[in-house]
């Protein structure tokens, strides 16, 4: 297939970004012929040009044009659109209808719901956009504390939903069942969402030999909305040692820790060789999850998970099997669980079996290929 794949990066490199970077390495691998349309948010510098990013961001003609140039020199089977805020905009769907060619949409976060993108805002989950509309979302200034910024999301919801552009996409992709069924709440037919799966590339045979581990791991952004306290507290309670990686607004007080075993943002070699070595990876985060990559990642190793118990985090793992779940926002509860595996070899190896099963059943390239050739090729009226 010829499949043009459509990406709007953000200035700080993040999950989505590696799921094009690994979604199009493995079309290409398997003999699909991939072009990348891409857009960045570093082109956003001065005054000005952050407001023409505002105002196309609800619609843009210049992105409307040049994705209908590249349908008409590329001439793919389909067109995969990942991220489009804020340069790019809800105009690819019209060019992909204009120019009579499937569109797939992949829902990386909540965005085309609510301003917010996360449905998460002031420390709590908010449901509010699904059931009343974004337009509560201004007056708090949900997006980077701008009363402006946060108008132009709302009023691109709003409009798009009038409109009925995600009427023009061919088929959505939703990273779990969960998700899948807020956007249905939302507005969208359940019959046009398909879930698929974040995955990892780690090949079978890396497969770590079964040994002894030791400690716990945490992999990702130090920001309160990833649970940090409520990892250094639970921490704390138990006295164990929990391996931090990544980088963020929290950096100083996890470093500070003396219950933390701080590494900084590391390469994918060093997160994999600690994922080898560690008990559990500790998710405790208190929003609601898009599918971390790194639980595809532990899973791939082996390496169980313990998460709060909150949005896809209770579909993605399952108890005494992959992991462990605990209710979100609670040092104690996790702290328990922490204690309870301290000596318990042959549990963490259960679940240790179980993870990698979950991986080869659902995670794996193969697995992800096939979900998306069919997303591809599902039988939708253009």
């Amino acid at each position: 297939m010829r499949v043009l794949i459509v990406h709007n990066y953000y200035q700080q490199a993040g999950g989505e970004d590696s799921v094009v970077r690994n979604e199009a390495e493995l079309l290409r691998a398997n003999g699909h012929e991939v072009k990348l349309y891409a857009v960045s948010n570093h082109s956003i510098q001065g005054f000005a040009s952050k407001i023409i990013a505002t105002v196309n961001a609800i619609f843009s003609i210049p992105s409307y044009f040049r994705i209908r140039k590249e349908i008409s020199e590329f001439r793919p089977d389909v067109v995969h659109v990942h991220n489009f805020f804020p340069l790019i905009s809800p105009s690819v769907f019209y060019a992909c209808r204009a120019k009579k060619v499937r569109s797939v949409f992949t829902l990386h976060n909540y965005r085309i719901v609510c301003p917010t993108a996360t449905l998460y805002f002031d420390g709590e989950v908010t449901e509010r956009s699904i059931d009343e509309g974004p337009w509560w979302t201004v007056a708090r200034r949900v997006y980077r504390n701008s009363l402006i910024g946060t108008f132009s999301i709302a009023a691109s919801v709003s409009l798009h939903r009038r409109l009925g552009t995600w009427k023009k996409v061919d088929q959505f992709i939703a990273l779990t069942e969960f998700a899948k069924s807020l956007f249905s709440r939302a507005g969208i037919p359940s019959s046009k969402i398909r879930v698929k799966s974040n995955f990892s590339h780690l090949e079978i045979e890396e497969f770590p030999e079964q040994g002894v581990r030791d400690g716990y791991l945490f992999v990702g952004r130090l920001t309160e909305d990833k649970g940090i306290h409520v990892l250094l507290e639970a921490a704390r309670s138990a006295d164990v040692t929990v391996t931090v990686i990544g980088d963020g607004p929290l950096s100083d007080i996890v470093s500070a820790n003396k219950h933390i075993n701080f590494l900084g943002k590391r390469d994918s070699s060093i997160i994999r060789s600690e994922m080898r070595k560690a008990k559990a990876l500790i998710v405790p985060s208190l929003w609601y999850e898009g599918f971390p990559m790194v639980i595809a990642e532990a899973y791939s190793q082996g390496l169980p998970v313990f998460a709060s118990d909150i949005g896809a985090l209770s579909e993605l793992i399952e108890p005494e099997v992959t992991g462990e779940l605990f209710s979100p926002g609670s040092p104690d509860e996790l702290a328990a669980l922490l204690i309870s595996h301290k000596n318990s070899e042959h549990r963490i190896a259960r679940m240790s079996s179980g993870a990698r099963s979950r991986y080869l059943d659902f995670y794996s390239p193969e697995v992800s290929l096939r979900t998306l050739l069919s997303a591809y090729k599902s039988e939708q009226p253009l």
